[in-house]
């Protein structure tokens, strides 16, 4: 185990094992809020792993009771400046965005509660899977702030009108509904919330890291594009990734019946 930032610093522990970090956010007594220093940890540790070909999957998660209460309300009321408002907000953006560009698959690994920014990290990470006591709330609107920044991402895990009612209402929703609503991939129950997240990493790592990475970027990426496009794209990433080592071996290995041996 290593600490991310100085040896005095441990708002985020960087957890290492068998080409899985494990990110996790460490301020239990604010219920692990998101403030400047804990963006800027995180996005520290997001650039150097997009850069490490080790790394294979990430794991985000909370310490204590909660996984993320969403922004540090306390330090945000210290800085009311609309400058400071706006770089800290797109701070937060650069982080989501970050999970998102990275070559290797995030998965939020969710207890307690994820609220605001919280809940805003749940949907910008490529899957999530969550304890079924956990619940999940973009609340904002409870103090008379829109959750404008989350919104983003919830509109694109949820469908629309599920979105807007969460946004308007402030309200809750439980585990069972989040999975069912497509916030989270799965709500398993709390004792077999390591060995669920072990699972998924499991299977993530025993695949090609190759085939991964260029799945990733063009899943997302392809979204954006209408349908002729998106074929267009899909189809040449499809042919760069067939003219990989790995995709050889893949092929190869299954039509000798036999398990493939990867790159990496």
């Amino acid at each position: 185990m290593k600490t991310a930032g100085s040896a005095s610093d441990t708002l985020l522990v960087r957890e290492d094992t068998g080409g899985v970090v494990t990110l996790r956010l460490n301020r239990p007594q604010q219920l692990n809020s998101l403030s400047e220093s804990m963006l800027e940890l995180l996005q520290h540790e997001l650039d150097a792993i997009a850069g490490d070909p080790a790394v294979r999957c990430v794991v985000i998660a909370g310490t204590g009771k909660a996984f993320c209460a969403g922004h540090d309300l306390l330090e945000m009321r210290g800085n009311s400046s609309k400058p400071y408002y706006q770089e800290l907000f797109a701070r937060c953006s650069r982080v989501m965005q970050s999970l998102q560009t990275l070559p290797v698959p995030v998965i939020a690994r969710v207890h307690g509660i994820a609220t605001a920014a919280g809940c805003q990290l749940v949907g910008a990470c490529d899957l999530a899977i969550a304890a079924d006591t956990a619940r999940f709330a973009v609340s904002g609107i409870n103090v008379g702030l829109f959750c404008s920044t989350p919104s983003v991402a919830l509109s694109r895990n949820v469908s629309s009108k599920r979105a807007f009612d969460m946004l308007v209402t402030g309200r809750f929703i439980d585990a069972a509904t989040a999975a069912d609503w497509g916030l989270i991939n799965e709500a398993v129950p709390e004792g077999e919330l390591d060995a669920a997240i072990a699972r998924k990493t499991a299977e993530i790592v025993a695949k090609s890291a190759d085939a991964i990475r260029y799945g990733k970027s063009m899943f997302y990426r392809q979204k954006h594009m209408d349908l002729t496009q998106a074929y267009e794209y899909a189809s040449d990433v499809m042919a760069r990734n067939m003219m990989e080592e790995d995709a050889s071996e893949g092929i190869d290995a299954f039509l000798s019946k036999r398990r493939p041996v990867w790159k990496r």
